[in-house]
């Protein structure tokens, strides 16, 4: 935990974390290499502040220490993770969304066999020839949240592969005002693969504060969305 821990009593906070599962068929899919291990800091500082923390993680995701004292749900596809996130803030008041979820970017449209047929069987793919599979667009879950909940604050994720940080912040802001957010963090994408690459919390005011971590990340996070309320 932080060594200053921010003060979120009462407050209710819905923490998506981990990465979505696209299946192809019953036992495949694809997915990404986000563990949650932002996501489990995150549910853990919040817990610690006293907020109810909601947790929802991928399929293969990690789950915070504490787990038994905040509510799981799991979900698979960005669709499921979306219509997950609407039933949750259009049943109950959500003061915090944190989405630091990594979403698919694309998702299964159709498949197809080597000799250009239509593949309907929602089985197990044959194993003797490779499919064809086409994609499509995945939905943008981040840009419908405050049309589902305009009271509730926003905080996005920014994941890009460069080392450019002016670059990387700039990414941040289209996305922040794009979706209505009150806060992104930015990092790159050095952060798959490790939990000391700097993060970038961007707020709507147009502060940058650079962080060095993920755990401090959370820390300030927290802090700053306890200033915000």
């Amino acid at each position: 935990m932080g060594d200053c821990v921010a003060n979120l009593a009462n407050k209710k906070i819905l923490i998506t974390s981990g990465g979505t599962l696209e299946k192809w068929d019953r036992v495949r899919g694809h997915t990404n290499l986000s563990k949650g291990t932002m996501g489990c800091y995150l549910a853990e500082e919040a817990l610690a502040s006293g907020a109810e923390v909601i947790y929802l993680h991928g399929y293969f995701a990690q789950l915070p220490e504490h787990k038994d004292s905040m509510r799981l749900v799991m979900f698979e596809g960005i669709e499921d993770l979306g219509n997950k996130v609407k039933s949750i803030v259009q049943s109950e008041h959500i003061d915090f969304v944190i989405m630091a979820a990594a979403g698919s970017d694309w998702v299964i449209d159709q498949v197809y066999d080597q000799s250009g047929n239509l593949m309907t069987e929602k089985g197990k793919m044959p194993s003797d020839e490779p499919p064809i599979i086409h994609f499509k667009k995945a939905p943008k879950v981040l840009g419908q949240i405050k049309g589902w909940a305009p009271e509730t604050t926003l905080v996005g994720f920014k994941l890009e592969a460069t080392d450019n940080i002016d670059y990387l912040i700039d990414r941040a802001k289209l996305r922040m005002n794009s979706s209505d957010a009150h806060f992104m963090v930015a990092n790159s994408s050095n952060s798959l693969y490790g939990v000391n690459e700097p993060h970038f919390i961007v707020s709507s005011t147009g502060e940058v504060v650079r962080v060095e971590g993920k755990l401090d990340t959370a820390v300030m996070l927290m802090k700053l969305l306890a200033e915000a309320k």
